[in-house]
């Protein structure tokens, strides 16, 4: 057996997991502010808030789409020892991970249906820098703007039209994540 894959998940998992599902809540409550989260270290290309967050919200039971480099064999032994979650194509993913330009047209991924708008995907994007330079983020859970950094506007406010159906955005970049769920309209800058 290949030992490294036992390497990196949560060493106190009740508490840490505990931890990070409050930091991930709580960034998608407030869009546009950047928290710190640690606690795994999975194997490159995964940050580590990548990895908190898939070994937080991830199971057995969470269709999981890996975009480009993320595809390796390093990360899904990782994924496979301590999340367990199926690996699959785009269209069936709840959660997908990778960088924007990997992702492809992220209107492949699902986006719920009227009846069940909760069936949509989120998608972990992995950037080189996270920081709060960028356009204006405007909507629920901020007072009256804020920005962030984000790959590419026109298909945030494109996603954001679709409410309530659409995709929710988590952005990591070493150990920070920042959230943008389908409710936040972006304003060119």
């Amino acid at each position: 057996m290949d030992t490294d894959v036992l390497k990196g998940g949560f060493s106190n998992a009740p508490v840490q997991s505990a931890q990070a599902f409050r930091a991930i809540m709580t960034l998608l409550a407030r869009p546009g502010e950047i928290l710190g989260v640690q606690g795994a270290m999975p194997p490159a290309p995964l940050s580590v808030a990548a990895g908190v967050t898939l070994i937080t919200l991830c199971d057995p039971e969470t269709p999981l789409f890996l975009a480009g480099a993320w595809d390796c064999p390093e990360v899904r032994k990782w994924i496979a020892f301590h999340i367990g979650a199926p690996i699959v194509p785009r269209a069936q993913a709840h959660f997908a991970v990778g960088s924007w330009k990997d992702f492809g047209p992220v209107t492949d991924f699902a986006i719920g249906t009227p009846q069940y708008p909760d069936r949509s995907a989120t998608l972990i994007v992995e950037l080189e820098t996270l920081s709060t330079d960028g356009p204006a983020l405007r909507g629920p859970g901020i007072k009256t703007h804020t920005t962030l950094s984000l790959p590419d506007v026109e298909t945030f406010q494109a996603n954001a039209t679709l409410f309530p159906l659409g995709l929710d955005f988590l952005f990591t970049s070493g150990t920070s994540i920042a959230g943008l769920p389908r409710t936040t309209k972006v304003e060119a800058t």
